[in-house]
């Protein structure tokens, strides 16, 4: 294993520099040594000192903690997990009765109700109605091949919530997070997805803020060709992943 990870770090196609930082699968944040700083190019990117994985999950539970709302807990732990999940998983895992109720039920209820006014990066793919004919397309853009796993959500049904469309992403975001801890799929091996459809929620669809499509949703056969298209273009980009 050793030697398989050191001809990987020397590949030429492994991210160097500031672009392994903003990577969270392989970003380890202050945790890389003084060999893998000169070789990945870190040199200067990074405050000197080495800190632990156990070090970096003080710091994080620490922070976490002097939060007074559970929904700043949800916003610091989505970030985090969008900058260093190593240290995200870790954190979530050790503390696993403290923080499950945050990054799903009943945090993640709330979170969806204000996902566009909390919306901070993008996360899993977005496909939408507009879509129709060129899903695969859309699929192929993911990075990760190797999927296991993929959630998906109209958003109409959000955890008894109704209709929060496009807002609903934090629900297969969450249940993918809660796969990982609870049955070790590995994250890089995740796909949440939301299908824009529309939405009837006319809070949504007056909201400035609202990330999704500013339409009714579709019905009927429209709903159905799409799905349809999506399920077969999703088994055949991703053959190994359960939907």
């Amino acid at each position: 294993m050793k030697d398989k990870s050191n001809k990987r770090l020397h590949s030429q196609s492994f991210p160097k520099g500031a672009n392994l930082l903003h990577d969270p699968l392989l970003n380890k944040g202050t945790a890389f040594p003084i060999k893998e700083r000169e070789l990945l190019q870190l040199e200067g990117l990074l405050p000197p000192h080495i800190s632990s994985l156990e070090e970096q999950e003080m710091r994080a539970l620490e922070t976490v903690r002097a939060k007074t709302s559970d929904m700043e807990k949800y916003i610091y732990l989505i970030s985090l997990q969008d900058r260093n999940e190593t240290l995200f998983y870790r954190l979530v895992t050790d503390h696993i009765e403290e923080f499950m109720p945050i990054i799903y039920t009943p945090t993640v209820g709330w979170a969806c109700q204000e996902y566009g006014h909390i919306f901070r990066r993008p996360r899993g793919l977005y496909i939408s109605s507009n879509h129709k004919g060129s899903i695969s397309k859309i699929l192929a853009n993911w990075p990760h091949r190797n999927v296991d796993a993929i959630v998906v959500t109209d958003g109409e049904r959000i955890l008894g919530l109704g209709d929060l469309g496009a807002d609903g992403m934090g629900i297969p975001v969450g249940k993918l997070s809660l796969y990982t801890v609870c049955a070790g799929i590995h994250p890089g091996k995740t796909l949440p997805i939301t299908i824009d459809i529309g939405t009837n929620n006319e809070k949504l669809l007056s909201d400035p803020l609202y990330i999704g499509l500013r339409q009714k949703r579709i019905a009927g056969t429209d709903y159905d060709d799409l799905l349809d298209e999506f399920v077969t273009s999703a088994t055949k980009s991703f053959p190994n992943a359960l939907i």
